[in-house]
């Protein structure tokens, strides 16, 4: 049983024992992998949380469930939620890609160019990424493009890449970076600190919005902007059957409450991020680069197989990644 039928329960037991006209109240819990003063709580959580109330009249309500309270697993959001062990949860849907083929377009190098545009060309083929899903879409945003994290060797060209191990955000972003003459493995972004300070992996492909986040600056020495990619898709989901058992006006209260102008806030604050991230690596003495114009030439022709090759595959759905990457590019 879901949090929100147990407080829903109580109210409905409460009007019968007092027998006076009273409304449900109910408290929907949100679960998190990271801190409180992640900028996503700033910039998602707590104005769906606010913005619900408001429209409610206080008569639906969120407690945060952050650091993993209810699963610290972050590639175990998604499962929570649909088992009902949390009402509301947030994640990354790169960490189960399989599901979520079209959303996880967006990091398809060039489709993309900071976060704010990403969340534009996920809502750009939001019809198509809502299905995906077996939750109530409450948010969807990106964050910027990649930069290039590493401690032990300086990046300034494709060759450099050659036989580094990069952590990545999703499997479906694995093709490019093998392309690049890498490989690429996919972490949970809670141990690629850890792992980047031991050696377990080279490099780090990841929105400079992390750095701060997750104190990558802490044991990188160097960084290299332009690094080929897009976005990361992020979702704030309602648990399907908590939403369908609500009211029609209940529903409309988390309409309201959510939707594209919330997921526009995250693309916004997560921009805001990245800049700050890079700043504070500067501060802490870490080497910040770009890529050479003919360096990215460089890359983006070793990676044009890899992008035909997904171009050219068959969604479940029946779409095309092409025909996906061109609708997300507004094409």
């Amino acid at each position: 049983m879901t949090f929100y039928k147990i407080i829903r329960l109580i109210g409905i037991a409460a009007t019968m024992v007092i027998a006076v006209p009273s409304v449900n109240a109910a408290e929907f819990s949100l679960s998190y992998f990271m801190g409180p003063k992640h900028p996503m709580n700033r910039a998602v959580f707590t104005p769906f949380a606010e913005k619900l109330s408001e429209a409610s009249g206080g008569k639906l309500t969120v407690k945060q469930y952050p650091g993993g309270a209810l699963n610290s697993a972050p590639p175990k959001q998604y499962s929570i939620l649909i088992k009902g062990i949390a009402d509301i949860a947030f994640g990354l849907s790169g960490y189960t890609g399989q599901l979520f083929p079209i959303t996880n377009t967006v990091s398809v190098p060039g489709v993309c160019s900071d976060a704010v545009k990403c969340t534009e060309s996920l809502w750009r083929v939001f019809s198509l990424v809502e299905k995906e899903y077996d939750a109530k879409i409450l948010a969807l945003w990106s964050n910027d493009p990649p930069v290039l994290i590493t401690k032990d060797k300086k990046v300034t060209s494709l060759d450099d890449l050659k036989g580094m191990k990069i952590r990545v955000a999703s499997k479906q972003q694995v093709p490019f970076i093998e392309a690049l003459g890498a490989s690429a493995v996919s972490q949970p972004v809670s141990v690629i600190n850890q792992n980047l300070a031991n050696g377990t992996i080279d490099g780090i492909a990841i929105g400079a919005s992390g750095i701060r986040s997750f104190k990558l600056h802490e044991p990188a020495n160097y960084i290299v902007t332009d690094f080929p990619g897009s976005g990361t898709a992020f979702f704030l989901l309602m648990n399907r059957k908590v939403f369908e058992d609500l009211s029609d006006e209940e529903k409309k209260w988390v309409g309201e409450a959510s939707g594209k102008w919330l997921s526009e806030n995250g693309g916004k604050v997560y921009k805001k991020a990245a800049v700050g991230g890079l700043k504070l690596a500067k501060s802490a003495g870490v080497e910040i680069s770009q890529f050479s114009d003919q360096e990215i030439l460089r890359m983006n022709a070793a990676m044009v197989q890899a992008i035909n090759s997904y171009r050219k595959q068959t969604f479940p759905s029946g779409i095309t990644g092409g025909e996906v990457v061109d609708l997300m590019k507004g094409e």
